[in-house]
């Protein structure tokens, strides 16, 4: 059971990745806009993360107790997306009186989208999704090998 826990902690994680390579994506496609639905230039997102709890419903003290007695103190069950933020950062200021978009100064604001921290954190997410991948095929691994000494 420990074993099928682990590829799903991989898993979650793999797909918490996934959505967060898809939110930078996303930034670093409008880092030139200066318009949106909402009104004003589009503003940096980023993915919060929570740790996910193997089982919510039974985490009273008894059967975290009854756990712990029976070693099965697992120190979670993966990763999950709780939500997407908005970077309060300021936006950045160019001056271009003829852009559509210039204030009365001539000042057009830009997205808050910094290319070089998108690109860092797009590695990280392709390092952790590369990390996780390698654990899941590690898991295979085992479990080939677990059956082939039964046999």
């Amino acid at each position: 059971m420990a074993f099928l826990s682990s590829m799903n902690i991989s898993g979650s994680a793999l797909t918490a990745e996934r959505f967060r390579m898809d939110v930078i994506s996303e930034n670093v496609a409008n880092i030139q806009t200066t318009r949106t639905p909402e009104g004003g230039p589009y503003r940096r997102r980023y993915v919060i993360f929570q740790e996910r709890q193997p089982n919510p419903t039974s985490q009273n003290f008894s059967t975290l107790f009854q756990r712990a007695v029976n070693n099965q103190n697992a120190p979670g069950g993966g990763v999950r997306v709780v939500g997407v933020g908005e970077d309060t950062a300021p936006f950045k200021l160019e001056y271009n009186p003829t852009h559509p978009d210039a204030n009365a100064d001539g000042y057009v604001q830009l997205p808050n989208v910094d290319l070089v921290q998108e690109m860092t954190d797009m590695m990280a997410a392709y390092r952790a999704y590369e990390a996780n991948v390698t654990a899941l095929n590690t898991f295979k691994d085992m479990a080939v090998k677990t059956l082939e000494i039964g046999r």
